[in-house]
């Protein structure tokens, strides 16, 4: 399968989660190559939040994000009113979310999120959508 095509049914997978957790939520059509504009990929609110999300998909392999990706996030989160937001899915796992500012940024000034990262220090969905909030085991110690 192309990229482009698990990348689209990845995303289109976070669509219907965030809409079965009562968001109402669309994927942006023109993300992209559609238009030299750049929007996110998704958009969601609930009437309490909303939130501007680049959506990335791999196998187990890092995600990388480009500075202008990540820029281009954040512009268009402040301009639109929506906390912007980087959703991972590692395959066999479930979505996790970061602040762009959590994100790892290599000399490059590309953004970088490994598996064991995401596992580790990304919100999880429940969490995201304002379900219970996971107690990682370094939590659990304090």
């Amino acid at each position: 399968m192309s990229s482009n095509r698990k990348g689209d049914r990845r995303e289109r997978e976070l669509v219907n989660k965030l809409d079965e957790a009562g968001f109402a939520v669309m994927r942006a059509p023109a993300s992209g190559s559609a238009t030299t504009r750049e929007l996110p990929d998704v958009l969601a609110g609930n009437g309490e939040v909303f939130y501007a999300i680049e959506a990335k998909a791999s196998s187990g392999r890092p995600i990388y994000l480009s500075g202008e990706e990540v820029e281009a996030l954040i512009y268009f989160s402040q301009n639109f009113g929506a906390k912007a937001r980087i959703a991972v899915r590692f395959d066999r796992e479930d979505w996790y979310f970061f602040h762009p500012g959590e994100l790892y940024v290599t000399d490059g000034g590309n953004y970088r999120v490994k598996k064991e990262t995401a596992l580790a220090e990304g919100e999880d969905f429940d969490s995201f959508v304002g379900g219970p909030t996971q107690t990682r085991l370094s939590d659990a110690d304090d």
